[in-house]
Parts: structure tokens; C-alpha cells; sequence
């Protein structure tokens, strides 16, 4: 088989990649490893920035998401039981978009069925070879029998746990990493949510979260400690918790119900760099991992292809490299700046082994200041609504290094 591009990984980087390059007309295969149901019902991301809702529009994938998704201008914060809000569209005249990933997939799966990009399920094994060649192939197989594609390029969409980014040299490759001391315990519920728009709280006892993936369905979460066991959580526990922490005003406003899905994550900072080598490129959770705070990994996956995309189709259009070969810094300055936004959310929200009274007094001198002062809530609205993507600029000598 032979193809411009191969994709690893049919997840939202590999699909909305997928989808962008048909529509430049670039040739492209996605090889997943699982089948479309597990990839599709997989429980992830709810919060689109405007950048997620702009591409779906554009690739004509938006009308279920403007009928069902969920627009919000604000987010509020709560800390011991006071709550207030920021107007995020009055400060940066941007909003997010309330759809789940599973939804975001679905659409994605529902149109590569009519008009492609091409994606082969179950494929097992996926390697990618010669990477530092012109001439680089995948091999995987189906149903014990060996296939191979040869392509001119091959990125990896394919997760943290994938193989593509091992396919780059230790001796290139540096990793930024951080695991928290803690995870969230979320809950799926067919109940009414507490607010109409997403409270982020901080308690004495520990972080929660009111988010919802309906006017129906609520999501909520509790920070815990990682070597708690679900089972231990029944649904009463988790709604009296989860009360405590929202404070009276918003725990009022509960309404509770059996859960459907209950789960422990474990929270993460981790980026790989670079995001290119030879022919191959990384992109969404194959190069990075956000504390799900800032609810930035669907988006940054999201912005890397775009990016990429770019890149590729000006290399076709064109015959120019400097697109594919300005990749990488382009997309790890919005990866950084990205990590740090999630990074100090998740410190100013959360309880670590060493939050003390001094820590204490910090965290709520700072969120007295972001409720109290325009600066503050313009910076944080800023960064919730997603930044802008930065202009392509030439790659310096260590970079193509």
C-alpha cells in the first residue's frame, strides 16, 4: 500500500488530522489498534476552546454540536463555601463549548464513513520504520496476516502509551514529567448539574469540580488520593463529598442520582520534545499531557494538527519545508505556555502533602486577587478560553539540529 501520510493513532489528533488533509487533498491512512466502539466510548474530555469549535465548523462537522453543545461565557470559583465568577466572553470576547470527546468522535467516525480519510481498526503491532530516511513505511497486522505502508511521512496521534515516540533516539529525545500525588475520582450521572456553568473549588478537604456533558448528564469530580479503591466510594459517600466541598450555596443545588460511571485518574504533566525527527511528527498525547485543570488536552491536540496540517499541505503545495521543519517550536511554544496555565490552576485548587497553613494563606491571597482585581480574571479567561496559535517563524540551527 502507499500512502502521502500515515497516521497512528485514530483518536482526535489522528482524526481531525485525517479529515484536514483530505480536505487539502493529501492522501492519508489512519491505522488504529483498537475497533470504533472502544474508541468512540472512551470517557475524556468535555470543554472545547473556540479554536475545537472553529475547526469543526469548518470542516462542516458542527451542526449536532451547535444543537446539543452547551455555550459558556463565565466559569465561577469557589473557596470554602464563597463563590464568584468570571466573565470570560466580556474579558477576551471568546467562549467554550460544553461537547464531549465522545461526541466530537462520533462525529468524526459518522463523516470519515462517507467521505474518508481511510481508517484500518484492530490493526496490531503498528511500526513505523526509517524514519530518518525520505522513504519512511508502517507495518502492522490484521487478523494474523502482515501488512506495510509505505508513505512520505508518518505522525504519531497514538497516546501516551503508543509507540511512536519511542521510535526517536534517546540521545534526541528529552521528556519533561511530573505525576501528581493525587487523582481525581469522577462520576457520570443522569442528573440535572448544579450550576449552568462549571465550578472549579477550593476546600480544606480538597479540590472538586461541577462540570456536565448535558442539560441532563452531570460530570463531577473529587480529588483523591491515588491509592483509594472506587469500590470504597459508594454514590451517597461521593455526593455528601461532594456537597462539602461545593459549599452550601452550590451543594444546594445538587441533585443527586445513581452514577454510571465511576473512575480514578491519576493526574500528569509530561511533554516530549522535540516534536519532530526526521519523518516522523508527534502530536496531541503521543507529546504531551496536561493536568486535566485547564482542560486543555483535547484542544492542544487539536492546535498541533492544525499546525501540522499547515505544514504538510504548504510541503505539497509548495515544495517548501520550512512549515514541517518550524513544526515542532511552533507547537511546543502553545504546548508550554498551555502546561503552565494547567500547572498553576491545579496548584492554586489542589491540597499537596506539603499545603500548610503558609500554603494556605497563599492560595487564598491569590484567589482573593483574581476575584477582586479585572487584570487577574482577564489573564485567567485568557488562557481558559485558549490562547491564540502562533505564527509560523523559521526553526534556528539547534532546533533543526
Amino acid at each position: 500500500m502507499r500512502s502521502q501520510v500515515a497516521i497512528v493513532g485514530a483518536g482526535p489528533a489522528g482524526m481531525f488530522l485525517g479529515h484536514l488533509l483530505r480536505a487539502a487533498g493529501i492522501d492519508a491512512v489512519i491505522l488504529e489498534r483498537h475497533d470504533r466502539p472502544y474508541v468512540e466510548g472512551r470517557v475524556r474530555a468535555g470543554v472545547l476552546e473556540q479554536i475545537t469549535v472553529d475547526l469543526l465548523e469548518r470542516l462542516g462537522l458542527g451542526a449536532r454540536m451547535r444543537r446539543e453543545g452547551l455555550v459558556h461565557t463565565g466559569t465561577n470559583i469557589a473557596h470554602d463555601g464563597e463563590m464568584f465568577r468570571i466573565d470570560m466572553h466580556a474579558l477576551t470576547g471568546s467562549s467554550i463549548m460544553v461537547y464531549g470527546q465522545q461526541e466530537v468522535m462520533k462525529d468524526l467516525f459518522d463523516a470519515a464513513e462517507k467521505t474518508g480519510p481511510k481508517i484500518i481498526f484492530n490493526a496490531e503491532g503498528v511500526t513505523p520504520h526509517d524514519i530518518e530516511t525520505d522513504r519512511p513505511f508502517v507495518t502492522w497486522r490484521v487478523g494474523g496476516a502482515d501488512f506495510r505502508l509505505d508513505c512520505d511521512f508518518v505522525v504519531g496521534c497514538d497516546g501516551y502509551h503508543g509507540v511512536s515516540r519511542t521510535c526517536i533516539p534517546p540521545s534526541v529525545l528529552k521528556v519533561f514529567e511530573r505525576v501528581y500525588p493525587f487523582g481525581w475520582l469522577g462520576v457520570l450521572a443522569e442528573v440535572p448539574p448544579a450550576n449552568h456553568e462549571l465550578i472549579y473549588c477550593n476546600h480544606e478537604r480538597g479540590f472538586a469540580l461541577a462540570s456536565m456533558r448535558s442539560p441532563t448528564r452531570s460530570r463531577y469530580y473529587l480529588q483523591c488520593a491515588l491509592d483509594e479503591r472506587i469500590e470504597d466510594w459508594s454514590d451517597d459517600r461521593f455526593w455528601d463529598e461532594l456537597c462539602t466541598r461545593l459549599g452550601p450555596e452550590a451543594g444546594a443545588q445538587v441533585v443527586r442520582g445513581p452514577s454510571f460511571e465511576k473512575s480514578i485518574a491519576p493526574l500528569r504533566t509530561f511533554v516530549a520534545e522535540p516534536m519532530r525527527h526526521g519523518r516522523l511528527f508527534l502530536a496531541g498525547d503521543a507529546a504531551h499531557i496536561v493536568p486535566p485543570t485547564g482542560a486543555k488536552g483535547l484542544n492542544l491536540a487539536v492546535s498541533d494538527i492544525i499546525m501540522l496540517s499547515e505544514a504538510l499541505e504548504e510541503f505539497y503545495r509548495d515544495h517548501s519545508a520550512a512549515g514541517i521543519d518550524g513544526y515542532s517550536a511552533r507547537a511546543l511554544a502553545r504546548v508550554w505556555k498551555a502546561e503552565r496555565f494547567s500547572w498553576w490552576l491545579t496548584g492554586l485548587t489542589h491540597r499537596f502533602p506539603e499545603t500548610g497553613p503558609l500554603e494556605r494563606r497563599l492560595q487564598t491571597a491569590e484567589l482573593d486577587y483574581i476575584r477582586t482585581s479585572r487584570a487577574a480574571q482577564t489573564t485567567l479567561a485568557e488562557n481558559y478560553v485558549g490562547l491564540p496559535l502562533l505564527p509560523v517563524r523559521a526553526p534556528s540551527p539547534t532546533e533543526l539540529a
